[in-house]
């Protein structure tokens, strides 16, 4: 299975290593896995302007990294959301990164999301709106890893994450 982990954090701690830990096990398991840190990319905000849907037919009229999430989502079998939740919700990167996802509508190729988590405290509203995205996608959902607190900083933690990646095929 080709794997798209989109790692939505702008910083190099807690949510990298649970994309790490994820990876490793992904890959473990035969997958094949591209990470994309659009937490630190030159993603835009989505215009409205339509120009995808009309003379860009598919393409974004902003010139900025978000090509290269668009190669993913055509790529991936299945797509990783990672992110940190600040304010009950995703990080707003990573949010660009889905919001513009309409120039190319549904990605064809993905069957199967999943969304990895880290929260100082609640991850619900996160959550329901990940089910809400996957249910608008019609994709699969293969669950939810939330990491609460200072678990984030536990091998066991890693491991465990690791360990559920492996079953990912």
């Amino acid at each position: 299975m080709k794997i798209a982990i989109l790692n939505g954090s702008p910083r190099k701690e807690n949510t990298a290593a649970m994309v790490e830990a994820f990876k490793a096990g992904a890959e473990e398991a035969g997958n094949e896995v591209c990470v994309l840190h659009v937490g630190k990319m030159k993603i835009g905000g989505c215009l409205a302007c339509e120009y995808c849907h009309g003379k860009g037919e598919g393409q974004c009229i902003q010139k900025d990294d978000m090509s290269q999430v668009i190669d993913a989502y055509k790529w991936a079998d299945m797509i990783v959301f990672a992110s940190p939740i600040y304010y009950s919700t995703m990080t707003s990167q990573l949010h660009a990164a889905i919001q513009r996802m309409y120039a190319i509508g549904k990605p064809a190729a993905t069957k199967a999301t999943l969304l990895l988590s880290t929260a100082s405290g609640q991850t619900d509203a996160a959550e329901a709106y990940f089910k809400q995205l996957i249910g608008f996608m019609g994709m699969e959902d293969c669950g939810v890893c939330k990491v609460v607190g200072d678990d984030n900083k536990k091998d066991e933690k890693m491991a465990e994450i690791k360990a559920w990646a492996t079953t990912i095929k």
